[in-house]
């Protein structure tokens, strides 16, 4: 791995990872020379969170952390937040933006995991494998045929055509199965795949849903009183999407009454904060239901990727000022410049700023080599890359141009 010289000491940036992050990731912020990398096996309460973020400069987290606006308003010296995980709704992205702070997350690293356990809940449920594993279990032998089936053949409904979505539709149609699914966002399909215009029809035709779609108000009981009836007979429902997308009350009834022949949920409304935690789902003790723990990308292969993917892109953003990938900070991707000195700027998106820089650089006498500016709807970004020392006078006149969020030499 590159590493770079940076002009704030790399014995002096605090590193803070909570909930198990892969070992991957202090290894990569440990080779790039960064040595204060403190580890945390769980999440943290706002309260301990405050008082352990003061002092930091890039966190990591997983699902179970919440970066709240009041966390944030303690974390001063906090450039970054790190998301080992798919989702960002964790963190209060409005006001992390607000503050200049960069979120990234890993959109890609634990689809195949999810996906793959996606297909073996499929053969497990349609073949009424955890019925017959209980029964066996209590020491009752049932061989039987009956509502036994395979998946070729069968048709599976995707909901959400994402980086996980396209991956089950992949996998399912490798076992010979039709592929269709529905999307508010028109994607080209992968294979055989078919696109369906409303999700109702997608419900009507699917012998299995699988749903693959974000938390937004949009998303929020999407399978609900009027939706999941609709389902056909037998049908199975799969959730490893998120806990708030299902009805679960409704698809309790539903599988009591037969109308639905099963269901594997991995993600709930409420869950416990650590293992050992009371958990508590009315889909307990139903039949043919599989519930899991919130571990659908929870493969080692699966964190550690997210583990050397996460910790690249801070890495990116500390070392060059990358923000690919990034929820908050426009995005920009620029190569070093040899004999270069790289200087960030992150300000409101108000009219005259970069005006402003530009004439705090030429009232010094500095040349640019370099600039780069991008915007979204709150904040504007600025890159540049000067050819000579920046002072400290330098520095506090451009921390003082109007709407200056933060500002960073990176070297």
């Amino acid at each position: 791995m590159q590493t770079f010289h940076t002009s704030y000491p790399k014995d002096k940036v605090n590193i803070l990872l909570l909930e198990n992050i892969s070992k991957r990731a202090v290894k990569i912020f440990n080779q790039a020379g960064y040595a204060n990398v403190k580890t945390v096996a769980g999440a943290l309460s706002e309260d301990k969170l405050i008082e352990e973020i003061k002092n930091v400069h890039i966190i990591g987290i997983r699902s179970k952390t919440t970066i709240t606006n009041k966390i944030l308003e303690h974390a001063k010296k906090l450039k970054a937040i790190g998301c080992f995980c798919i989702g960002t709704n964790q963190v209060d992205l409005k006001n992390a933006t607000e503050k200049g702070i960069a979120v990234f997350n890993a959109p890609f690293s634990n689809t195949r995991s999810v996906a793959e356990l996606v297909i073996g809940c499929s053969i497990l449920l349609i073949r009424k494998i955890v019925e017959k594993n209980k029964k066996a279990h209590e020491g009752l032998w049932f061989k039987e045929v009956k509502d036994s089936f395979e998946l070729r053949g069968k048709t599976i409904g995707i909901v959400g055509y994402g980086n996980i979505g396209m991956q089950v539709s992949v996998l399912a149609e490798a076992m010979g199965m039709n592929v269709i699914y529905f999307d508010i966002t028109k994607k080209l399909p992968l294979g055989n795949a078919q696109t369906k215009d409303t999700l109702q029809e997608l419900l009507q035709e699917a012998d299995i849903v699988s749903l693959h779609v974000p938390e937004s108000n949009g998303t929020k009981n999407i399978l609900n009183a009027e939706t999941l009836p609709l389902v056909k007979q037998g049908a199975i429902i799969i959730n490893y999407a998120r806990g708030t997308v299902v009805d679960l009350d409704v698809l309790t009834t539903l599988i009591q009454s037969g109308h639905v022949g099963g269901a594997a949920i991995d993600v709930f409304p409420v869950e416990p904060e650590k293992n050992g935690d009371t958990f508590v789902s009315p889909l307990q003790n139903l039949p043919n239901v599989i519930l899991t723990p919130h571990i659908g990308g929870s493969t080692e292969e699966a964190q550690e990727n997210i583990g050397a993917d996460v910790s690249s892109r801070l890495l990116g953003y500390l070392e060059q000022g990358i923000t690919t990938g990034s929820f908050t900070i426009p995005e920009l991707s620029l190569p070093p410049v040899e004999g270069a000195h790289r200087i960030l700027h992150i300000h409101k998106n108000i009219p005259g700023v970069l005006s402003e820089i530009n004439t705090v650089l030429s009232g010094n006498n500095i040349n640019v080599l370099a600039q780069y500016l991008k915007t979204n709807e709150r904040i504007g970004y600025v890159v540049l890359d000067i050819n000579q020392k920046f002072t400290q006078e330098n520095f506090a006149l451009l921390k003082n141009v109007k709407g200056t969020l933060n500002a960073r030499v990176l070297f």
